[in-house]
């Protein structure tokens, strides 16, 4: 099931068998601490029958209705810039806005990780975010990051195999006649730090981009996009290899910027839990400013 990352929105569950809430929960609601669990329970985070209630030992029988919010499992989290979409005892998955780096570089840059560290020591978790994969600071989207340098290294060592689907959204210059293809091609950094691209192999990393266009016009046309490999600047450089770079691209583009800002959203991320191995996906809304450029 994708689990949509909505305000006000709830995990649902059917019991199955007696229990006492609190004991179900812990039993069922496996990727939440017992602690967690009983911190939304207190915020009033839980409905039994479509009834908030906050009491441990509420009676369950079979074919009752569960809903747990997922607003109220972060109140100690506040972020413009960030919000966390799935939380368990091993990883946070987040989306990030606009604007934000992944990961520090420099002293006294905004980023996730530090958001992230900060949350984590208020919320007396005695972890730190372990940056797993990263996001250009003005690419909004989603992002997982591990909470122990165990699962990191599990994501680093096996990422091809964990994460089975990672899809974006982009707004391109022009008008894209195909519906969809494949751009593949192998991708350097010159000694600039600007990645280029070579048909053969020119000893860089061999990169493979899937798109599905979604809507066009005239001007623009809004491309999904679906990672094959993960390279650095891989979605950018291929959309200007089809003569079609992202908007609001100050790199790789061509001064087309009808929003002020990179018009490119990680809107789906797939993976295997790295400790359950349960499959988790996660979607985003298309940012409405996308839609607004190709209506």
């Amino acid at each position: 099931m994708i689990q949509k990352m909505q305000k006000g929105d709830y995990d649902h569950y059917v019991v199955k068998v007696e229990d006492t809430l609190l004991n179900w929960l812990v039993t069922n609601v496996t990727t939440m601490s017992r602690n967690k669990l009983k911190d939304i329970l207190a915020g009033q985070g839980i409905k039994v029958n479509g009834k908030i209630t906050t009491k441990y030992d509420y009676p369950l029988t079979p074919g009752m209705k569960i809903a747990i919010s997922k607003t109220k499992r972060n109140n100690l989290f506040k972020s413009k810039y960030v919000d966390i979409v799935y939380e368990d005892n091993h990883i946070i998955v987040v989306h990030k806005k606009a604007g934000i780096l992944s990961m520090p570089v420099g002293r006294g840059s905004l980023n996730v990780k530090a958001v992230l560290d900060d949350y984590l020591m208020r919320s007396k978790q005695k972890c730190n975010a372990h940056v797993v994969h990263r996001l250009d600071r003005e690419t909004s989207g989603l992002m997982v990051y591990a909470k122990d340098k165990r699962v990191e290294r599990l994501f680093e060592e096996d990422w091809h195999n964990i994460v089975y689907d990672r899809r974006y959204m982009a707004v391109v210059s022009g008008e894209v006649h195909e519906n969809e293809g494949t751009i593949a091609n192998w991708l350097k950094d010159n000694k600039m730090f600007v990645t280029y691209s070579c048909p053969f192999d020119n000893g860089g990393k061999y990169a493979v981009t899937h798109f599905h266009v979604i809507k066009r016009t005239a001007y623009h046309t809004l491309v999904e996009y679906k990672l094959e490999t993960g390279r650095k600047n891989q979605i950018r450089v291929h959309s200007a290899d089809m003569g079609h770079p992202v908007c609001g691209d100050t790199k790789y583009g061509n001064g087309d910027d009808p929003i002020g800002r990179l018009c490119l959203h990680a809107y789906i991320l797939a993976f295997y839990h790295p400790i359950t191995h349960k499959p988790l996906q996660f979607e985003t809304p298309i940012p409405s400013d996308f839609k607004r450029i190709v209506k």
